[in-house]
């Protein structure tokens, strides 16, 4: 929990100090695009006597991003901060996590050309919650994830082809990639493809990142990033697959609605059953909707 907590403290004050800096050096302001949006959404069913049946529920929605890129002369510096959580709490089943989503980006760029740049990225991504395996028949749960189990970290240098501000395509032969299970219990299983009593696996291969971000129609945006590994090291055909989806649409100045869609496949991540069986890698797919409160900034 210290860990956590200190984690959640830097990285704030690594954003504020971001912020600041930008601030209080009107010169280079000029040369950053800062902003972000954040959406909370809610709904609730409430019964009583109601003959057809049904059951009470309520369920919170909210998703946060931020960003500030760089631009001057050839150099670009591109961050972002992608947070999201969900809670669904139900009559009979108590408060369950619908949505659970940390994300940095940070990508470097030296422009060679008037489309292709010297990269350099790096990613990070974990969860803020423990999550859980429920079995409904026996009444009972089983933690399969938490804040830093699992947790990965990608660093690549390659090159990004950016023909317009939409799309990027960013290929990188050399990239490290580090998963983290930093919990006892989960590392002692040899969850997410870390060796049992480990915390720690590291991979080198190659990686691919793709991004589009257009307005397809008035009010509309298509936010999607694909992102592509294959460790060099230990089967190579195994391509490991994160591809997120994110559609906005914007009602007025404050309210809006979002769809939300992540598919993952990571081979040496394997599915765990109600009973707590692995029972092998699986196509792991997430859609959250909402429609409520929005601000941009």
């Amino acid at each position: 929990m210290k860990f956590k907590s200190t984690f959640y403290l830097l990285l704030l004050l690594l954003w504020s100090s971001l912020l600041t800096a930008q601030e209080n050096e009107q010169d280079t302001l000029k040369n950053w695009k800062i902003g972000g949006v954040g959406s909370l959404t809610f709904s609730q069913v409430s019964f009583e006597n109601w003959t057809a049946g049904g059951e009470n529920s309520y369920t919170l929605n909210g998703i946060f991003s931020l960003h500030a890129n760089y631009k001057e002369g050839k150099t670009t510096w591109e961050n972002s901060l992608d947070l999201g959580y969900g809670i669904v709490k139900q009559a009979s089943r108590g408060v369950r996590k619908s949505d659970d989503k940390l994300e940095v980006n940070s990508k470097y760029g030296y422009r060679t050309n008037s489309n292709w740049y010297y990269s350099g990225a790096f990613n990070f991504r974990t969860q803020f919650d423990q999550g859980y395996k429920y079995n409904e028949d026996e009444g009972t749960k089983r933690e399969i994830s938490t804040f830093m189990a699992p947790a990965y970290t990608l660093l690549s240098l390659g090159m990004d082809y950016k023909p317009s501000d939409v799309f990027s395509l960013m290929i990188s032969p050399v990239t490290g990639k580090t998963t983290f299970a930093l919990d006892d219990s989960l590392s002692s299983r040899g969850a997410f493809g870390v060796k049992k009593g480990n915390k720690i696996r590291n991979e080198f291969g190659g990686f691919v990142k793709i991004t589009y971000n257009q307005d397809i129609w008035e009010n509309v945006t298509l936010n999607t990033k694909l992102d592509l590994f294959s460790n060099y090291l230990d089967e190579p055909q195994n391509v490991d697959v994160n591809w997120e989806v994110m559609i906005s649409m914007k009602v007025n100045e404050y309210l809006s609605a979002n769809l939300n869609t992540q598919l993952i496949y990571d081979d040496n991540i394997n599915y765990v059953n109600s009973q707590g069986e692995e029972m092998g890698p699986r196509i792991q797919f997430k859609e959250v909707f909402g429609a409520g409160l929005s601000y941009k900034f």
